[in-house]
């Protein structure tokens, strides 16, 4: 088995440096030149660290807990990506759960740090989480990131330019001629919905356009919900033109919802979703999606927990990333008919 000796003899350096160099150590002074010369030896001899002797002298193990709601979710897919990425070029492992399938006695995240199995842990909460489920996931003393979620105390955060994705997705509309557009959004005490509702409100003042609160529905992010939001806007004397969707899984439900009413998307109804996912180009009609940086949100939020495990600091951190609108089939100009007739 190669040894850091073995590298250090190729590459005409000491072991320290070595050993600096391969683990990333914030303590290296090497020279990009010396850096390099030690990775092509590491990589001739095929080197391997040894993670049970380094979690030992580091107190640490290198790996780290990905907690989510729900894993069959397509928009997880891009996050993961993303997480995975990082935790490899940072040297982690990654340990996946369901947060449905944590201990109920609160202790099970705690219990793998406090017995040295993991360092740290990522949280992703769900639509309907609450402040004390987190707070039975993480415990007290568990270094921890939320994922696209804000919260005050010792923990980190990461988030999304939301308020940004939902003026995309205005902005698209306006341009396509449309004036009364309604919001589809999650529960009002989401974090996120509060966000997306924000920049929806804002959007639609930049454009001179005032928000009919008939028009927006604060049910939630799945599918069933978007039925039902759907289903209360349709029965209004005058419904929306157009919809931003803040989740494309709401926005599925909901595009089932308008066939069973007889509603023509878009000819009668736009709809644009927040997110992006390969299951929008197989709906129908295939959904035009503002598509959020979910690999850039992974990649930011596994550097935020190493920075949580290795230097103890709690930040904030917006992803600085412009959300892209996808048009496909669900939206377009506005028809006559569709605005009741105006000219």
């Amino acid at each position: 088995m190669t040894s850091l000796s073995d590298v250090a003899a190729l590459a005409g350096v000491s072991v320290s440096a070595v050993s600096r160099v391969l683990s990333n150590s914030s303590s290296s002074r090497v020279s990009e030149a010396t850096r390099q010369r030690i990775v092509a030896a590491a990589r001739e001899l095929d080197y391997r660290p040894n993670f049970a002797a380094r979690a030992l002298k580091l107190s640490r193990t290198n790996v780290i807990a990905v907690v989510v709601p729900d894993l069959t979710n397509a928009i997880f897919a891009d996050l993961m990506r993303g997480v995975d990425d990082a935790a490899r070029e940072h040297g982690y492992t990654l340990l996946l759960a369901r947060m449905e399938s944590l201990d109920p006695a609160g202790d099970t995240i705690a219990r793998l740090v406090g017995e040295g199995r993991v360092d740290g842990v990522l949280v992703q909460v769900g639509n309907a989480a609450s402040a004390g489920d987190v707070d039975a996931i993480i415990g007290g003393q568990v270094p921890a990131v939320l994922i696209n979620s804000r919260r005050s105390g010792a923990i980190g955060t990461v988030t999304l330019p939301d308020e940004d994705g939902a003026r995309v997705a205005v902005e698209h509309l306006v341009s396509l001629g449309h004036r009364r557009i309604g919001l589809v959004n999650g529960l009002r005490a989401t974090d996120t919905a509060q966000r997306r509702g924000a920049g929806f409100e804002a959007a639609m003042a930049t454009a001179g356009l005032t928000v009919d609160p008939r028009h927006v529905t604060w049910l939630g992010y799945d599918s069933a919900q978007g039925k039902r939001a759907l289903a209360l806007l349709a029965a209004l004397p005058e419904p929306p033109s157009a919809l931003v969707v803040s989740n494309i899984n709401a926005a599925f439900g909901l595009l089932v919802e308008a066939r069973a009413h007889g509603i023509r998307v878009p000819a009668d109804l736009s709809v644009v979703a927040i997110h992006d996912a390969w299951t929008a180009e197989n709906s129908w009609p295939p959904l035009t999606t503002v598509r959020m940086p979910l690999n850039e949100l992974g990649k930011a939020s596994v550097r935020a927990i190493v920075e949580r495990v290795t230097a103890g600091t709690v930040d904030h951190v917006v992803v600085d990333q412009e959300p892209v609108l996808v048009r496909r089939a669900s939206t377009a100009g506005l028809s006559p008919e569709a605005d009741g007739g105006a000219p």
